[in-house]
């Protein structure tokens, strides 16, 4: 498939591997760019000098594109861009901040540069600001979402109205079916997370991947909507957090009750009642863990079942 996303990135298949913090290390990166995809290194899990060495050992292990995610709210932020820059990381998707403040400096220096939104009006500053693409994820997303609550169904004809970039469809996005469903909607590619969390090459724990393998429908919500909106698994961390919204509690509370650490206990330590486990409402679709190879083949086995399906008279 040739569309707008795969002459940007370089890349054979417009599928974009989320860079989720303690699963989206090297070797995830590397197994999705090998299958023709474009994997990305979770930087907001790592220390500069630790990215830097994922960064080195994702490009000894292919020769495909690879990118750096990058949340902008980081306290490292200058150190992991100079990172970024000095080993010449070709494509970085940034999030959780301002995109003005690094998209220049970022493509001065060669890369590629996208920026996740989860509404309109930040997908028209973006657009302003210059970015080569647009990640629109809805609140179906795992990890830190949109204060809208806005689905993928609405966002992306929305910011493909708004706007005229190419997009990447995120949130809830795990099969092949899924991912025609977005591109028939106006993206020109897909932004998958959850179900990269649940494969062989995951940095996350076995417990965690297991627990994605058991989720249901029912086994996920947005929480911490205070201080940073959320989406994770319900455990006897997120009904401590649940009980502390129902009363009221105040943002500086919550923070407290976060604390630090508690999302590399859960997913990368395997602690599951009091880790801070994110992972996206598409987890109910997940029934095993697989390697990347496999789970590529199977998106795009799903992307050409629903195209030749809808090829065919409806009534």
């Amino acid at each position: 498939m040739k569309n707008r996303v795969t002459e940007l990135f370089g890349i054979e298949h417009p599928i974009v591997q989320g860079g989720m913090v303690w699963n989206s290390g090297w070797r995830l990166a590397a197994a999705v760019s090998q299958a023709g995809g474009l994997g990305l290194i979770g930087a907001g899990s790592m220390y500069p000098e630790v990215l830097r060495q994922h960064i080195q050992k994702l490009r000894a292990a292919t020769s495909k594109p690879f990118g750096v995610n990058v949340p902008l709210l980081y306290p490292d932020i200058e150190q992991l861009m100079r990172v970024i820059v000095e080993e010449g990381v070709p494509i970085v998707f940034s999030s959780a901040g301002s995109p003005k403040t690094w998209t220049r400096h970022l493509q001065q220096h060669g890369a590629k540069v996208a920026h996740v939104v989860a509404n309109t009006t930040f997908a028209r500053k973006c657009e302003e600001a210059g970015v080569d693409a647009l990640v629109v994820e809805g609140f179906e997303a795992g990890g830190h979402n949109g204060s809208e609550e806005t689905t993928t169904l609405n966002l992306v004809p929305l910011a493909h109205r708004a706007t005229g970039l190419p997009l990447l469809a995120a949130g809830g996005i795990g099969t092949g079916e899924q991912m025609f469903a977005a591109l028939a909607l106006g993206a020109d590619g897909v932004q998958v997370g959850s179900r990269f969390a649940a494969s062989v090459e995951s940095s996350a724990h076995p417990a965690f991947k297991e627990a994605v393998v058991k989720a249901g429908e029912d086994s996920t919500m947005l929480s911490l909507k205070k201080h940073v909106p959320v989406r994770l698994f319900k455990n006897a961390f997120f009904e401590r957090v649940a009980e502390a919204e129902s009363r009221g509690a105040s943002r500086e509370e919550l923070a407290e009750l976060l604390g630090r650490g508690r999302a590399k206990r859960g997913m990368f330590e395997g602690e599951l009642d009091e880790g801070e486990l994110e992972i996206g409402q598409v987890a109910a679709l997940i029934d095993r863990v697989m390697p990347v190879a496999e789970i590529m083949a199977e998106l795009l086995a799903g992307y050409e079942r629903a195209r030749q399906r809808m090829a065919a008279p409806l009534w």
